[in-house]
Parts: C-alpha cells; structure tokens; sequence
C-alpha cells in the first residue's frame, strides 16, 4: 500500500517525464496521411504541421504553436516548480488555464483526422505519436487537478474551507 507521502514523489516523477516526452510527442508521427493510396503515405507530427503552416498562414501557426509546443509545456514547467516549491501554488489558475489550451490541439488534430477522412480521395491513419500527445496532456491535467486537489487540502492555504 502507497503512503501519502508516496504519491506526490509519484506525481513529481509523472511531471517531470513529461518534460521529457512532450518534445517527443512533438516530433512523433501523429498520423500517417496520403492523396491516393498507391503513392505512399506522408507521417505528420507537430513540427512538420508547424513548418507546413509557416509556409501558408503565419498567424494560425502561430497560435496552434502556442497551443501545441508552449501552452502544455509551460505548465508542465510551471507545475514542477510549484512541486519543488520554487513557484508559488498562487499560480495554479494560470496553470489550469494553460492545460485547458493545451487540450485545443488535441481536437484539432482529432478534427483534422474527420476531416480527411470526409474527404473521398485521402487516407489517413492515426499514428502512435497521436497516443503519445494525447496520454502526455492527459497526464498533465490530472496532475495539476491532483496538485491542486492537495493543494486544497493543506491547512493554512487561503482557499481551504
């Protein structure tokens, strides 16, 4: 059985994984896309999404970078410090708030991958890197919503009722 002093050595060890398998989710293959089938399939991750929008529409790759690359890792970032107590849990809103945007890019590749499939002449298959982003955010939030919870729970914080 897990003491309680097991879990936030847990949840610790969780955040700062992430910090290590966001930049890989962001170069992994989120799903493998094509015209027509005979001519190969191209793998899409989020680096070549952002390179690809660069070319064509700078203020959408913009905001989806912000949304993809920066948003979850900050909080990530933001959440370990708080871990470590070297940030302060007063910014734990901007935390949630962060993870929240970070979920757009989520349904925007899950809208992508409808959308292509709509289309008559395109295959696309979701690929592992997909998994990966989206068990990465996943992780990020229930952490931040455990941080918080625990957060809640300690006496003397100005929240507890």
């Amino acid at each position: 059985m897990m003491g309680s002093a097991s879990v936030p050595r847990l949840g610790v060890a969780l955040n700062l994984g992430l910090l290590i398998l966001y930049p890989i989710a962001w170069f992994a293959p989120l799903m493998r896309a094509a015209l027509m089938p005979l001519f190969g399939m191209d793998e899409i991750s989020v680096v070549s999404g952002l390179q690809s929008l660069w070319g064509s529409d700078a203020g959408l790759a913009l905001l989806v970078t912000f949304l993809a690359v920066f948003a979850p890792y900050a909080k990530t970032l933001g959440l370990a410090l708080v871990q470590f107590g070297l940030l302060s849990r007063a910014v734990m809103p901007a935390l949630h708030i962060l993870g929240r945007l970070a979920m757009a890019d989520v349904f925007l590749a899950a809208l992508y991958i409808v959308l292509a499939k709509g289309v008559g002449h395109a295959t696309v298959e979701v690929a592992w890197g997909l998994w990966l982003f989206t068990g990465c955010v996943g992780v990020s939030l229930a952490l931040s919503w455990t941080e918080d919870r625990r957060a809640l729970a300690a006496p003397g914080d100005p929240r507890h009722h």
